[in-house]
């Protein structure tokens, strides 16, 4: 039985925001068909506008033209992914739309939004209590003007229930194979990944950003080098003693002016930094767990498979399987 998908499109969302996850399922629609012999359609995708007109101007000034609107949904809603964009004063939707969401989250099997689409479902109320993530760039202000969404500004998705919402744009395609792997297992997930030259498919628990690139912005110029320096010296030990000593500062005033300049530990940074440059070894190398481990400055296998868990909640191994590139 095919599964209706109904993605929303408002006024100025971006095409990406559509054509990414139209992307995936069609994919999706293409192996599935092929592994499992399948004849039957197993996604049947819909774009629908929240106006009465069927065109929709996109945010890049390219129209998109839709089916329909939801007066002519005449089908059984599978999932249905609300798009939008980072102004979200030009996401608002009629209250028709809001009234029509608010109804359906229950019935509907899956509700989600993509990038700033999270303010169209936080409207409808239907994020009340769950918790949700959304663009960076508006994270703060979903969490001003919805104060009963508990939002996450680091993942690149998030599921509560059956509510699911992503981050910037290109996250609605992590989020659109995260929903076929729920549906039709995992490789055919990575088919679609490899098909569409992901080459890999990110965790929803993945950061937005990189650790580099979210405490990059410091001006003080020696917290700016010690944060230089460590990236090339991740395999050695790296105590506050030793980065205060190389900054010429004491070790407590240290502490305090790495975490006013850069919002983060020493300690708390290098650990990050050690798993990032982990997980990249990982998807783009051979290496075993202990040449990793030894490169990274964390020990061992086994200390490297307890960072894993406490922040990715899964193994060094697994998450190689999952996620490793074409050229691993």
């Amino acid at each position: 039985m095919t599964k209706h998908i109904v993605l929303i499109a408002p006024p100025n969302t971006s095409i990406l925001d559509i054509a990414g996850p139209l992307e995936v399922f069609s994919k999706a629609n293409d192996y599935i068909n092929t592994y499992a012999q399948n004849t039957n359609q197993p996604y049947t995708l819909h774009v629908l506008s929240t106006q009465s007109s069927k065109i929709v101007k996109t945010s890049s000034g390219l129209p998109i033209i839709t089916e329909g609107t939801i007066k002519t949904i005449d089908y059984e809603v599978d999932t249905v992914l609300v798009t939008g964009n980072t102004n979200t004063t030009e996401n608002m939707v009629v209250k028709e739309t809001l009234n029509w969401l608010r109804e359906h989250s229950t019935t509907t099997r899956r509700v989600g939004s993509i990038c700033a689409g999270a303010f169209i479902l936080a409207e409808a109320g239907i994020l009340n209590g769950k918790r949700a993530t959304t663009h960076w760039r508006v994270c703060d202000k979903l969490a001003r003007s919805y104060p009963k969404v508990k939002v996450e500004r680091d993942p690149i998705f998030v599921k509560d229930g059956n509510v699911y919402t992503s981050a910037g744009i290109s996250t609605g395609m992590d989020l659109s194979l995260a929903l076929v792997e729920e549906d039709y297992g995992r490789d055919i997930a990575l088919a679609v990944a490899r098909q569409l030259v992901l080459f890999l498919k990110r965790p929803g628990n993945q950061s937005q950003f990189s650790i580099m690139l979210t405490h990059q912005k410091v001006d003080y110029e020696p917290i700016r080098d010690i944060q230089d320096w460590v990236i090339e010296h991740l395999d050695e030990d790296l105590t506050v003693e030793i980065l205060a000593e190389r900054a010429s500062m004491s070790p407590r005033n240290f502490a305090r002016v790495f975490l006013r300049e850069s919002g983060i530990t020493p300690a708390k940074y290098i650990e990050k930094l050690r798993l990032e440059t982990a997980r990249r070894r990982l998807e783009e190398t051979k290496l075993t767990l202990d040449e990793i481990s030894n490169e990274c400055g964390v020990g061992n296998a086994d200390a490297l498979r307890r960072l894993f868990l406490r922040h990715m909640k899964t193994t060094p191994s697994d998450y190689r399987r999952s996620f490793a590139t074409a050229f691993a």
